[in-house]
């Protein structure tokens, strides 16, 4: 077996950079950044949606959610209202935000087709399932981390 050579971190972060850069590509015909139309597609299948629930379904801090939150309601494609207490709030999609998201997905489609292509489908599936098991490790460290409270 072979031992693995430099940082996988940086590794990662620079495949990350450059998928996301072919997304982004695809996305902007849309109006949206692919991260954006991951949190509308968050938000419309999950919501409504207490933010803290929402950053950790999306795997990320609560800060970078209400920075990446803020230019979506205000397009008006989300709504940030009251929660079941004075406390709380919930994160809903609007009408408009719906429609931008299917809007979104018509493009995110579209680059996920030329990445297969690029890449190959065997490559891709070979990457998500190691991908999946990546971050299945991780998710169990959190969890026994979790219960150690």
């Amino acid at each position: 077996m072979n031992t693995p050579q430099g940082c996988t971190n940086l590794k990662l972060r620079q495949l990350t950079r450059l998928v996301t850069r072919h997304y982004d590509h695809y996305t902007a015909a849309a109006g949206l950044k692919t991260t954006q139309y991951s949190l509308l597609s968050h938000v419309e299948k999950l919501g409504p949606i207490r933010p803290g629930d929402l950053a950790r379904c999306m795997q990320m801090d609560a800060s970078t959610l209400t920075r990446n939150l803020q230019p979506l309601v205000a397009q008006g494609w989300l709504v940030v209202g009251a929660g079941e207490d004075a406390r709380s709030r919930l994160v809903e999609v609007t009408d408009s935000g719906r429609a931008k998201r299917a809007e979104g997905q018509r493009a995110w489609k579209q680059a996920q087709l030329a990445l297969n292509a690029r890449l190959g489908t065997e490559q891709v599936a070979a990457l998500h399932a190691l991908l999946d098991a990546g971050i299945a490790c991780f998710d169990a460290d959190a969890n026994a981390d979790a219960g150690d409270e």
